[in-house]
């Protein structure tokens, strides 16, 4: 092997000769050396790497277990219900989804079926749902368009404080004292509007205050922030550019919110008004402070009363001891359960996952 032998270049600076190998090649240990310390020096970055893929693909793992895991959960309540109900619906001697009647106290002559219970639900729950949806818009819209952002924040977070009020304190409320100042209101409703079949006569006693349009009154105040809340989101998501270009081809303020900017929070309102009504549906304690047993059928009234599918099961939780009892009322909370589904999927259909109109 020949020595490295150093030559002056014309700059005078030293270069030194490639080593040459005894058999005239390049010696290729300065390749090697150098690959070396380029190794070395990539070692960190291709650990960190090989640590970022190990943790994406955990936590792509984690969200799919989470995803399951939900999926699991809901499939197990479901098939609970199912095989505690179908043993008492099986004895059932009337039709369970035609029948007004209910009447479990009997093991051997069982009488139970959902259509009251279906009929109070939902006439509660839409009016709630009419009454809220309106004021929730209004109120979203306020905060996002024409409120400062700091004020903004503030209000808003007064607005989702009502969420925080426990549910037997908004039946109380309601009972003690937004019932009787809304006597007179209803009243009037009965006398002017009777030939509208929402507003005839119902199986309670106005003056009471006991009815459907008083419970509608209160749920609409409790699902208030979740409508409110959602929609503020929904709302402050609308483009800037496309509010501004409204406002620069002449469009009014209100013109360019209900050109651009509810349409394109049209699927968030939806949502939010969906997820409201299975608030609405599936409450308990306020409804059921509210609301009393009626000796007669429901006729489709606002001045109705009578139970919930909630109500009606809470109400009746000393008689859970007996199999065949605790199916009947299990046997309504699958009903309960079934309907929220629906209404979900009527959200879905409604806003047709897209965000613009």
């Amino acid at each position: 092997m020949v020595d490295r032998r150093e030559t002056s270049s014309a700059g005078g600076a030293v270069q030194p000769e490639p080593r040459v190998d005894d058999d005239g090649g390049e010696d290729d240990r300065g390749g090697i050396e150098r690959d070396l310390t380029a190794g070395a020096g990539a070692t960190p970055a291709l650990a960190r790497r090989r640590s970022g893929l190990s943790g994406e693909s955990a936590f792509k793992w984690l969200t799919y277990a989470a995803g399951i895991l939900l999926i699991v959960v809901i499939a197990g309540i479901f098939t609970t219900l199912v095989v505690q109900a179908v043993p008492s619906t099986a004895k059932d001697h009337t039709n369970f989804l035609t029948s007004s009647e209910w009447n479990t106290s009997d093991p051997h002559d069982m009488r139970f079926g959902i259509l009251e219970l279906l009929k109070i639900t939902v006439m509660a729950s839409v009016m709630a749902l009419i009454v809220a949806v309106p004021v929730a818009v209004g109120i979203a819209t306020f905060l996002v368009q024409y409120v400062p952002p700091r004020l903004s924040r503030v209000l808003g977070a007064v607005v989702d404080l009502l969420a925080a009020v426990p549910s037997i304190i908004f039946g109380l409320w309601g009972i003690l004292v937004l019932a009787p100042w809304m006597v007179p209101f209803q009243q009037w409703l009965n006398t002017h509007l009777s030939w509208i079949f929402l507003f005839k006569t119902g199986n309670v006693e106005i003056a009471l205050g006991s009815t459907v349009f008083t419970a509608g009154v209160v749920l609409a105040i409790m699902i208030l922030p979740i409508i409110t809340s959602i929609s503020r989101e929904a709302l402050r998501q609308a483009p800037v550019a496309h509010q501004e270009a409204a406002l620069a081809l002449g469009a009014t303020k209100w013109e360019m919110i209900r050109l651009t900017v509810l349409p394109y929070g049209r699927s968030g309102i939806v949502a939010g008004a969906m997820l409201a009504l299975g608030r609405a549906l599936g409450e308990t304690i306020a409804v059921l402070i509210i609301l009393n047993a009626a000796t007669k059928d429901s006729i489709w009234s606002l001045f109705d009363s009578g139970y919930t599918f909630a109500s009606k099961i809470a109400s009746a939780a000393t008689e859970f001891s007996d199999p065949d009892t605790r199916g009947a009322y299990i046997a309504a909370g699958l009903v309960l359960f079934l309907l929220t589904f629906v209404v979900n999927a009527v959200a879905r259909w409604i806003g047709g996952g897209r965000v613009n109109g």
